[in-house]
């Protein structure tokens, strides 16, 4: 990790334009169908940045509709990813940084409490709270309200955590599971943002498919710890309860019956039942990865024990004829 400084004192000046001196940066890949109706919500800001993963789509252009800049982004399959690389890397106007997804809201109370608070040099960073909207319904339940992440951060005063030494878990090229991890004191936004991370049911599973990936990975890899998350006790407490609940069978179940009943999913209606169903899903794609990938490790070992025809090396047989 690169060295971060420590918080300035100093204030941002209004921005010329008449916006708050903060710059959005929005992590996108083929982000057209979320992409108008977040940067609907971000009007307020002075500068917006996609920082984006060569889409295929027409996110570039409804990036230009908006006046948003582009940073082109192509991940090597290394650490740092996305959000990290902007950190460090990118070309970015203002020195607070607030990163919103793409499937995020910024509603007028919480875009003008951002305006407040970064002229006072009392904290590095915020925390802000996100409301899942799942089957056109608020999730008040289910273990996912409040949801606390640290978004607005001073340039050079934080970075995302890196959970395991693996690079490609087959995730992506976004921090997904990593948090911010602050330089210096922190405080707490007291307006939500919205977050439309599953519109249809088909988005939970394909990002589930990925996440469930990453799971099974890190767990193989022995690198499924329970680190602590700086200023974020529902958090860290979570990563606890994650890492106890790896060692129980019958974990797709008792994932259900925790959200459902323990966390009173059961009082967001249909859309709890379901969402709580799906996180049961989730946690059978996170078992189920992890066996195969030990099945795979097994054959390999097996399939070497019963032979011995040396595997060919194919970096040095490239360079053997040059």
């Amino acid at each position: 990790m690169t060295s971060l400084s420590q918080p300035t004192s100093a204030v941002p000046a209004p921005a010329a334009s008449g916006k708050v001196p903060v710059t959005v940066v929005i992590p996108a890949k083929n982000e057209a169908a979320n992409l108008p109706r977040c940067l609907d919500h971000l009007t307020w800001a002075d500068e917006v940045v996609i920082v984006d993963s060569l889409s295929q789509d027409a996110t570039r252009q409804i990036a230009a509709e908006y006046g948003a800049r582009v940073i082109d982004f192509a991940w090597d399959g290394k650490w740092p990813k996305k959000r990290n690389w902007t950190l460090r890397h990118a070309d970015l106007k203002h020195e607070w940084i607030f990163f919103v997804d793409a499937d995020e809201w910024i509603v007028p109370e919480l875009a003008a409490e951002v305006g407040e608070k970064i002229r006072s040099d009392q904290f590095v960073g915020y925390y802000v709270n996100r409301r899942f909207i799942f089957m056109g319904r608020w999730l008040r339940h289910c273990g996912y309200y409040p949801s606390w992440n640290l978004r607005l951060i001073k340039r050079g005063c934080g970075e995302y955590e890196r959970l395991t030494t693996l690079d490609d878990t087959g995730s992506g090229d976004n921090e997904v599971h990593e948090h911010m991890v602050p330089t210096g004191p922190v405080g707490y936004l007291d307006h939500d943002m919205l977050h439309f991370a599953f519109p249809d049911i088909a988005t939970f599973i394909e990002k589930h498919n990925r996440y469930s990936s990453w799971e099974a990975a890190v767990e193989v890899a022995g690198q499924a710890g329970h680190d602590t998350v700086v200023g974020n006790r529902t958090l860290s407490r979570r990563r606890w309860l994650k890492s106890v609940s790896r060692k129980m069978p019958f974990r797709p179940f008792l994932r259900f019956c925790y959200s459902y009943f323990f966390r009173l999913g059961i009082l967001d209606g249909k859309a709890g039942f379901i969402f709580c169903r799906l996180l049961a899903i989730y946690e059978f794609l996170s078992v189920a990865k992890k066996h195969e990938l030990l099945r795979h490790q097994a054959d390999q070992a097996r399939g070497v024990a019963l032979s011995n025809v040396p595997s060919r090396n194919r970096q040095n047989a490239k360079t053997t004829s040059r």
